[in-house]
């Protein structure tokens, strides 16, 4: 296995993850206050946003257009051929395939944050407009679903309130701000809140990946009668768009850090902004599909071996040319 794969699995985030997942198994009575849960998520999107706003400022704005148009690109298409694939392979009902099309089109904010740590570890630089491609891939998997559930009962999905949820929620939110916040602010205004945001970043993150660790656990009981499709559908997905994301950042001319962000972006599943959105426009689908699918199956390979082989592809791209 190589050295990067192998320091991957041994990081404390994996083993915190892991122990979350262990502590649901064994049933203990560990408990995370949903309080302190929306505390530390809120913590980790707007210091990444401050953090990616003060790269950015850094950064040409004119070098951004083609991995913003990769990103997009991304964002339409996965959902585009999620929803046959879900609708033919596992059998689901339309509104249950735009769910699955929603979720894997989206992205997922703490597989982004794990990425980052990765490379930050590994001393790989990326740019820091990375944060944005997070955010312009959020929303038009999520339209791109809606709309194939309406193509496909030929009703009309509550489109405009799933969007403004989407648009108006704190993932969204704090990372656009946190960007804008950290591009205005000076060197010294951001070292004054450094220690706050910058030194305590992979501490909590351990904290809320033992959390996680614990929902996958439990999200693994919603597999039911389809647990063929959504186990292989969960492993083979990140795998494929994985490669396609990293491919697609290449050509953009993306650095190799920078592919494989977007790599990560493309492999990951959304498990808060999606599900939010479909339960308001498509309140008859079954959650807990693709929240099995995504945070039960594909989350945990990202998060394991996902991450370090989109890097590895990343690099290898690089170095052919």
């Amino acid at each position: 296995m190589p050295d990067h794969v192998t320091a991957n699995l041994l990081s404390p985030i994996i083993l915190a993850f892991v122990l979350g997942m262990v502590a649901r198994l064994i049933k203990s009575d560990l408990e995370f206050p949903a309080a302190l849960t929306s505390t530390l998520s809120i913590f980790l999107l707007f210091a990444i946003g401050l953090k990616g706003g003060q790269a950015l400022s850094h950064d040409p704005l004119g070098a951004l257009w083609l991995p913003i148009l990769a990103s997009l690109a991304l964002g339409i298409a996965i959902p585009l051929w999620t929803y046959p694939l879900a609708r033919r392979l596992g059998g689901l009902s339309s509104p249950d395939a735009a769910s699955f099309a929603a979720h894997y089109g989206s992205t997922s904010a703490v597989t982004f944050l794990a990425a980052l740590t990765f490379l930050d570890q590994a001393k790989v630089a990326y740019e820091g407009a990375v944060p944005g491609l997070l955010a312009i891939m959020e929303v038009p998997a999520i339209v791109v679903g809606l709309l194939l559930a309406k193509r496909g009962d030929g009703r009309r999905p509550a489109l405009g309130q799933a969007l403004h949820h989407v648009l108006a929620g704190k993932s969204i939110l704090l990372l656009i701000g946190g960007m804008v916040i950290g591009w205005c602010a000076d060197q010294q205004g951001m070292a004054a809140i450094s220690a706050f945001f910058v030194d305590p970043f992979r501490g909590v993150l351990c904290l809320f990946l033992l959390e996680l660790g614990m929902v996958a656990a439990d999200r693994l009981r919603d597999l039911g009668g389809h647990w063929r499709f959504v186990l292989g559908f969960g492993i083979a997905a990140p795998l494929v768009h994985g490669a396609l994301g990293v491919t697609a950042g290449h050509l953009a001319g993306l650095s190799p850090g920078g592919a494989t962000v977007l790599g990560v972006l493309a492999a990951s599943a959304s498990y808060i902004a999606a599900p939010a959105a479909v339960r308001i426009a498509l309140p008859e689908a079954n959650p807990g599909l693709p929240l099995a699918a995504s945070l039960g199956v594909t989350f945990p390979l990202n998060l394991t071996i996902g991450i370090p082989l989109y890097h590895e592809l990343a690099m290898r791209l690089a170095a052919a040319t």
